[in-house]
């Protein structure tokens, strides 16, 4: 039966929401005391909807009687005697089908050890706790790894399967039609709709902060059930017929799965859901699981789809790691770049353009500093900078190969019946100007930068901040070289790394991405590039390690990430090593080989990464007490009276005049108040000027990172001062120290 055939099968809308205003309630349950009775104080009035809703049910009968057939086919597999590899390199006995990497953990190891694992690697396939191993001979060697939470692999397992206690909990408080609910670097989430997801003309009903406690209520009940997860393999037709009554579902794997081929589900308690897993053994692990904010969506992050609602959460192990986990969020919720972008009038966004910041006056102070500083680094690196057009013909696209590789992430338009493209990059535009004459080996390595404007058509959903835009520039630069310079001009940029990382006092490591599923160019020549980037991280004596996969598609890359003051991680720098580039534009340079011709190495560059995401990080690196150099607000000159107001205008203009970001406080307000203004805006430094100092040509200073120094102290000579200002901001010094 086809899959059109299997969904105008379709079971009838779901019966009897409990919806407060619009709908009649159902029947309450006997027992007042009971948690189903719970009045929840969101959209349905009982903790528990009921009755539940009927595809639970149907759902779980399929379920059973699958998996009664898949046991009986797991029970007839020959027990081969295989041998189990662990990390201190020992081997153990074990037999295929029966024998689970947590029977290792407890038999071989200890219980205790074996309760803190979230997730085991077979041979480095990520596999579960209570799944036998699998082999099809006697003798096989399988190698087997351990990951508990503080793993990065066992994070995201357990933070996935608390996803699913998740989409358990809005099933049976809400009857919604789960889509999909992933773990995410801090936490998880899970898209829904309460609704019929067949039933196009009903919006559905949006979720809110009021439903979160019941939705935890029913974790708290699911994890003290120790509720099992069950991985059962299925084929496409048995998936149909099972999740018939979900669009998305049935969308899903009507899309994803080829006819013929199977895959898997997971079933913890009532919940039963498409996954390909791994989890970790059973709910009773996850100690802690608390909901954090809700939002609306689109299906699967495409606004051509319909609105889903969207409910992040977080989860523990322990008590501990939750307490720390939520003074950790309200330590980042008062860095956060967005408030402290308000509040310091740096940028702001509007409807008009979404996704593109208007900065204003303060925050580009702190935009030009930032490229100012890559600027005067460029001159005594030998890049030399160059400006390129914004828009580009479909026809430069094709030859880099974007247009088929990322024009869905471009904004493309017609322009006298051809088409055209905004820039979401600088390397082909690159590629023109080292075309544009004949070039020489004389003339390499090219060092090329950019800052051009950038536009990359990100879904609205997936817009945040600064952190992620669609309209920015980089700090973007390409080196056209000969292989034989490769290492060489990779070291430069691992010092120039080095150089600007240090200024902002972060911590950085890095990974070679390798080549990834979609790529262009030949096996032989990404082998090359892969083994030169890894000779010069090598070198470097630096922390590096492999992230398999994830390079460009045109070239292989070295990515860094960068330690912000809350140890959190994020990825800015990039190196990438290019062949195909020259290759598609048939760039080539005169050799220093009699009369012949060679093609360049393209090396990508970028230190800073987005200017604008790299703000964002700065604000919530320093919450906004900008060092000096960096800083939007310098100093601040209070007169502490009328009288003294021509002095302090005097001092603003000769600040101002040495390129130092001053204001003068010329209001009528009190001088406490005009102080406590300043510190609010974090001015570096608050200069008090009365009397004794325009006798003195003194001033009196508040340091704003001294604490001792917030009320009254000695005068300073302003010229003294001035100079201490000046050597402050060219040591682009992060201390805020006169000295």
């Amino acid at each position: 039966m086809s899959a059109e055939n299997k969904v105008e099968e379709v079971q009838q809308k779901v019966e009897s929401l409990e919806i407060k205003k619009d709908q009649q309630q159902p029947k309450q349950a006997k027992k007042s005391k009971d948690k189903k009775a719970k009045v929840s104080g969101g959209l349905f009035a009982n903790t528990y909807l009921s009755p539940e809703s009927e595809f639970i049910a149907k759902r779980d009968e399929k379920f059973n009687e699958i998996l009664n057939r898949y046991n009986a086919e797991i029970a007839a597999k020959p027990r081969h005697a295989i041998k189990i590899e662990l990390k201190d390199g020992n081997l153990v006995d074990a037999k295929a089908w029966e024998t689970s990497p947590m029977d290792i953990a407890k038999e071989v190891i200890n219980t205790t050890f074996a309760e803190k694992q979230c997730i085991s690697k077979v041979n480095g396939e990520l596999w579960d706790l209570e799944r036998p191993f699998e082999a099809s001979q006697d003798g096989e060697v399988l190698k087997l790894e351990f990951f508990d939470f503080n793993t990065d692999e066992g994070k995201r397992v357990f933070w996935h399967s608390s996803a699913h206690v998740l989409g358990e909990s809005c099933e049976c408080h809400t009857g919604a039609h789960i889509s999909h609910g992933p773990p995410t670097d801090d936490g998880f989430f899970y898209d829904f709709a309460i609704k019929d997801s067949w039933d196009t003309e009903n919006p559905g009903l949006p979720v809110s902060q009021a439903d979160f406690a019941p939705l935890e209520q029913i974790a708290q009940d699911v994890v003290k059930q120790k509720q099992k997860f069950e991985r059962l393999v299925m084929t496409k037709e048995e998936l149909l017929e099972m999740f018939k009554y979900s669009k998305y579902k049935t969308h899903f794997i009507s899309s994803k799965i080829a006819d013929g081929e199977s895959t898997t589900v997971y079933k913890c308690g009532k919940l039963i859901d498409l996954c390909i897993g791994p989890h970790i053994p059973h709910t009773g692990k996850i100690k802690c699981f608390k909901l954090l904010k809700n939002s609306s969506c689109y299906l699967w992050g495409d606004s051509n789809n319909e609105s889903l609602q969207r409910v992040y959460g977080v989860s523990f192990p322990d008590k501990k790691l939750m307490k720390e986990h939520m003074k950790f969020l309200e330590e980042a919720a008062l860095r956060d770049h967005r408030k402290i972008g308000r509040e310091q009038e740096l940028f702001m966004f509007n409807e008009m353009s979404p996704g593109s910041a208007f900065w204003l006056p303060h925050g580009t102070r702190i935009y030009n500093t930032l490229t100012s500083m890559m600027r005067e680094q460029y001159v005594k690196r030998g890049y030399q900078e160059v400006i390129t057009p914004n828009m580009y013909n479909s026809k430069l696209w094709e030859t880099s190969g974007h247009w088929n590789h990322y024009k869905e992430n471009m904004f493309t338009f017609e322009v006298e019946k051809e088409s055209f493209g905004l820039k979401p990059m600088n390397c082909p535009g690159h590629c023109v100007m080292f075309k544009s004459r004949e070039r020489s080996y004389r003339e390499l390595p090219w060092r090329v930068a950019d800052f051009g404007v950038i536009h990359r058509n990100e879904f609205s959903g997936a817009l945040s901040g600064l952190t992620r835009v669609r309209r920015f520039q980089q700090d973007d630069a390409h080196i056209f070289c000969m292989e034989s310079q490769i290492e060489t001009e990779i070291a430069g940029i691992f010092d120039f790394l080095k150089y600007v990382y240090g200024v902002f006092d972060f911590e950085f490591k890095m990974e070679l991405s390798t080549r990834p599923e979609k790529y262009v160019g030949d096996l032989e020549t990404w082998n090359g590039a892969e083994a030169k980037l890894q000779s010069a991280l090598e070198k470097s004596g630096a922390d590096w390690e492999i992230n398999p996969g994830d390079g460009a598609f045109y070239g292989p890359k070295i990515d860094i990430m960068i330690s912000d003051a809350l140890k959190r991680w994020h990825q800015c720098a990039t190196i990438q090593l290019d062949f195909q580039l020259p290759n598609r534009f048939d760039l080539n340079f005169k050799s220093n080989n009699s009369d012949g011709y060679e093609r360049p190495v393209m090396i990508h560059r970028a230190i800073l990464g987005s200017v604008e995401r790299m703000t964002a990080i700065l604000t919530e690196h320093f919450a906004g007490k900008w060092p000096f150099w960096l800083s939007p607000r310098q100093v601040l000159i209070v007169p502490v009276g009328v009288g003294y107001q021509d002095y302090a205008k005097e001092l603003t203009e000769i600040l101002v005049s040495q390129n130092i970001y001053a204001d003068v406080d010329l209001t009528g307000e009190t001088l406490p108040k005009k102080v406590r203004n300043g510190q609010m805006l974090k001015y570096n430094f608050i200069f008090i000027v009365g009397h004794a100092e325009a006798e003195e040509r003194s001033v009196n200073i508040r340091n704003r990172d001294v604490l001792e120094e917030q009320g009254k102290n000695a005068t300073v000579k302003f010229d003294v001062v001035l100079e201490q200002l000046k050597k402050l901001k060219s040591d682009r010094r992060n201390d805020n120290l006169l000295i």
